[in-house]
């Protein structure tokens, strides 16, 4: 249920727990948003009040600890400071400038708003709330009670800010790999049937590429777990220098294996990406702890020159062939790239029709589905 001004009764309830006695136990967000309360700034607000005796009242009594309050004349003076920079709590006892502010786009963030009614009457209160208002008190209210309403609006302001900022950050985590800045498994894992999906709905090519850097564990065990952090950063920025920015994308699926997705790439175009990726990622000395090494790595190719709808399992097949390709490339030597490409069928076709073999055909075959590039280890 929605309280007036789009503010919901959750966070009322939340706020009247906390008010109650200290939450104990606290874990994940809810941790994370009570440190950020403690350490936020004092909300931006604006008053805009024509009864002057109210207006001396409040800015005398404010201190900069519970609002940071700046003092406007009229309407249109308001909304020239809220489109500048957004202010959070707004107290005013004009119902139009409620309803300007209410009826800005969706989308738009809203501040927690305070009606002072004329007379402390039900239907003014009723007015102020339906024009928008968070909550309503009488111009002659009592200090302590106007205190009181202030405060419960800094405190809602602030929590609404501090989920804010909690749940962009947590976006921001749960789809980039902290460690190398490319995206995560898990946003990979979500994102990449999205691009099957549009690939199928406009009858385009994907490819797939998985990339494992050779000999990883011999890295960390030379140079250091922090060594070999440093070596899987500057991996992942080499990576990131030859691709398409805005279009192809890299994400970390394993401790040093990532996945390489090339929107609207046919099979020759994605061998081609690949080959350029084996030699780009190790052309050059790596440095880590002090020292320098060279590194290589392994690739497995997987492509779709015509993504077809209805396709059942794409994501999961195409993965599973790239696996396979990039184990092919592994177990033949590595710093090498296998590559191979899967037919798709419509769902209505017969599912063993379009099945592919769990290995890339070996390696001399003169199928089409198949390159190996990359020097042999002497």
């Amino acid at each position: 249920m929605k309280a007036a001004g789009g503010h919901t009764t959750v966070i009322q309830r939340v706020l009247e727990r906390r008010a109650e006695k200290p939450p104990t136990g606290q874990d994940g967000t809810t941790a994370t948003v009570a440190v950020m309360l403690r350490v936020l700034p004092p909300p931006k607000a604006l008053l805009l009040c024509s009864d002057a005796y109210l207006r001396e009242d409040i800015t005398r009594q404010m201190t900069a600890d519970v609002l940071d309050l700046e003092l406007v004349s009229s309407e249109q003076e308001a909304l020239a400071k809220f489109d500048a920079e957004f202010r959070a709590v707004v107290l005013t006892d004009s119902q139009e400038l409620i309803r300007k502010l209410r009826g800005r786009p969706a989308g738009e963030r809203a501040p927690y708003i305070l009606f002072f009614a004329e007379l402390d009457e039900s239907h003014e209160r009723v007015g102020g709330l339906r024009a928008g208002a968070d909550d309503c008190i009488g111009r002659r209210v009592d200090e302590r009670e106007l205190l009181a309403r202030i405060g419960a609006a800094r405190r809602i302001a602030e929590l609404e800010t501090a989920l804010r900022i909690t749940m962009a950050e947590n976006r921001k985590l749960s789809a980039t790999d902290e460690l190398t800045r490319v995206a995560s498994r898990r946003f990979f894992g979500k994102q990449f049937p999205r691009e099957l999906e549009r690939a199928a709905r406009y009858g385009r090519a994907l490819s797939l590429i998985l990339c494992d850097i050779d000999h990883f564990k011999n890295i960390n065990e030379t140079v250091g777990h922090p060594g070999g952090d440093e070596v899987l950063r500057e991996f992942a920025m080499r990576m990131h220098r030859l691709l398409r920015g805005g279009v192809d994308w890299v994400a970390r699926i394993g401790g040093e294996e990532f996945a390489i997705v090339l929107p609207e790439t046919a099979y020759d175009a994605g061998l081609e990406v690949a080959r350029k990726l084996r030699v780009g990622v190790s052309e050059g000395p790596y440095k880590a702890s002090g020292r320098t090494m060279r590194v290589t790595a392994s690739l497995g190719l997987c492509s779709v020159d015509r993504v077809s709808a209805g396709e059942r399992r794409l994501a999961e097949r195409m993965l599973k062939v790239a696996d396979a390709a990039l184990y092919r490339s592994k177990h033949d030597g590595r710093n090498r790239v296998t590559a191979t490409t899967i037919p798709t069928t419509p769902a209505t076709a017969s599912p063993s029709a379009s099945r592919p073999s769990p290995l890339p055909p070996p390696r001399g075959s003169r199928e089409r589905g198949v390159a190996v590039v990359g020097k042999r280890p002497e």
